[in-house]
């Protein structure tokens, strides 16, 4: 009849979007199914019950972006958390606390080069920018399985932190220690649940001894209504019906196994242990050194791959030193721009964009041609990764605001320790990959995509 009605907004979630057949698979699912504090304690009992040349060593990797919930929860700054966080794993079973702020120097730095070999070499004909951060799991899962071509060649190919984490507890760390990949049971701790999706990729240099990188991901909170027990035989017990963990987190239209999923996260194993805690500092993988003192990378909510790569690309390209990174607000709080300007003009025009909204935007800019950046960090949280559904959400699901902006305020004043300033890194390089410009470096830090349509590769999975 020519008549126009206003429709009411249709609200799609993240969860809407990864719950659903043609992204994780049957196989997928089972596997991140088992990745909950029942099959960490599964392997704490095993330990305390079989013979010693059956023991797992245990080994707990920690991102920093979960620390200043455990700050605000207990009321600590964040080194002191760290410690109780650490002391508390510990007298648990746990043998090595880590800190994966190692592993995200290491990512930053590729990525840094990354971007300079791409700016060199871009061009009309064969254009190789812009380049997509991909440091970010539901992100690239996205791009994966549902973008493809034209996306995935812009994604940068240094691995995450958690993938090379998993790399220098397995295979570096292993080695110094002389055991063998199978016999280091490696957890994560993460603000985030596709954390969990993460470790099912296989492309780490592990892969061929039979072991992943990471074995199980824990996010920092935990579903409610969730009983932890002491047993007769010291077996530690968490226990939690269906029911009560039913539509929580990514998998919440699968059906009953799947959905006990988050069930077992760490918050509230330590609200409802009874054990004397100690604190003790996080571990280092150089033996018997310990990190003292929590530091970040300068980024106001994640691990600032923009503002490190921006400094670099400032400096190697056009000579420019860059200290303080100014930042624009554009579209909303989560889209902002920074760009390099010289006698009035742009040499070079970053991005970041955070959220799922920001995202098709980013990505319908860059399939129609029309794409003014350069570099863009993505991010599938809103708020960045403090906001991460593991650990800034109330009991019901929503966003807990008042809590992401102490959690803001506590990251905020981490000291930032830019990653080329880092002895460790320089010495892993060295020591671990041969040197800086080896073939061990491609193949240890770096990876390929999938496109859609190609199904991951599935471990045999034991039925």
């Amino acid at each position: 009849k020519g008549e126009f009605h206003k429709l009411a907004d249709a609200k799609i979630f993240l969860s809407d979007c990864l719950a659903c057949d043609s992204c994780v698979t049957a196989e997928e699912g089972l596997q991140v199914s088992q990745q909950n504090a029942k099959d960490f304690f599964r392997v704490l009992n095993l330990n305390k019950k079989c013979d010693v040349s059956q023991h797992k060593v245990l080994a707990v990797s920690v991102c920093p972006q979960s620390l200043p919930y455990f700050a605000a929860k207990f009321r600590l700054s964040v080194t002191d958390a760290s410690r109780r966080l650490c002391g508390f794993l510990k007298g648990l079973g746990v043998h090595y606390v880590f800190d994966t702020a190692i592993a995200a120097g290491f990512s930053i730095l590729e990525s840094q080069k990354e971007f300079v070999r791409r700016y060199q070499r871009h061009s009309e004909g064969e254009p190789a920018l812009p380049m997509l951060t991909s440091a970010c799991p539901g992100w690239v899962r996205y791009a994966e399985r549902v973008l493809g071509h034209p996306v995935t060649p812009h994604l940068c190919t240094a691995k995450s932190p958690q993938q090379i984490m998993g790399s220098l507890v397995k295979d570096y760390f292993a080695r110094r220690q002389n055991l063998s990949p199978d016999k280091i049971f490696h957890v994560i701790v993460a603000p985030c649940y596709d954390k969990k999706l993460e470790a099912l990729r296989e492309d780490f240099p592990t892969a061929s001894h039979g072991s992943r990188g990471a074995d199980c991901v824990l996010t920092s909170v935990m579903v409610p209504k969730v009983t932890l027990t002491e047993a007769p035989v010291g077996e530690i017990i968490l226990e939690a019906a269906p029911e009560e963990a039913a539509g929580m987190g990514l998998c919440g239209s699968f059906h009953g196994a799947l959905r006990l999923l988050f069930v077992g996260e760490i918050i509230q194993i330590m609200e409802q242990s009874d054990l004397a805690v100690k604190d003790a500092a996080v571990d280092t993988l150089f033996g018997g050194l310990k990190e003292e003192e929590v530091r970040r990378h300068d980024g106001a909510s994640s691990d600032g791959y923009l503002a490190h790569v921006f400094r670099h690309a400032a400096k190697q390209l056009f000579d420019e030193d860059v200290g303080e990174v100014t930042y624009r607000t554009l579209r909303n709080k989560d889209f902002q721009e920074v760009t390099l300007e010289k006698n009035g003009e742009v040499l070079l025009r970053f991005a970041a964009a955070y959220g799922f909204r920001n995202i098709q935007n980013v990505v319908l800019k860059l399939k129609k041609g029309r794409f003014p950046y350069h570099f863009v960090e993505v991010l599938a949280c809103a708020g960045g990764c403090l906001n991460g559904r593991g650990q800034a959400q109330t009991e019901d699901g929503h966003a807990d605001k008042a809590l992401l902006r102490q959690m803001e305020g506590i990251y905020a004043d981490i000291p930032v320790r830019p990653p080329e300033t880092s002895a460790h890194v320089q010495e892993l390089y060295q020591e671990w990959l041969d040197g800086v410009d080896s073939p061990r470096v491609q193949e240890a830090l770096h990876t390929m995509y999938q496109g859609p349509g190609l199904r991951a590769v599935s471990r045999d999975i034991k039925w």
